[in-house]
């Protein structure tokens, strides 16, 4: 499966809060942040575009260490 080409971005945070992220600061970009079971935090940037496109999804995805067929399947139900 591939990333999709242009996702909407209210699906797209939707899918990381549902990977245990949560949105710590909005701007020009959103920041978001999840806290590990071991007390690390894995931190997660992405542009505030209306659309995300699937090049900067992968991005996002290998830094935030998300497995991609992990954030499709809960994307395809957000």
């Amino acid at each position: 499966m591939k990333f999709p080409k242009d996702a909407p971005k209210k699906r797209v945070i939707r899918t990381f809060e549902k990977l245990g992220f949560r949105i710590v600061r909005v701007g020009n970009h959103i920041s978001m942040v999840k806290e590990n079971a071991d007390g690390t935090k894995t931190p997660l940037t992405m542009p505030a575009h209306d659309k995300i496109k699937g090049s900067t999804l992968r991005t996002i995805c290998r830094q935030a260490k998300i497995p991609r067929d992990e954030f499709l399947k809960i994307y395809e139900r957000a």
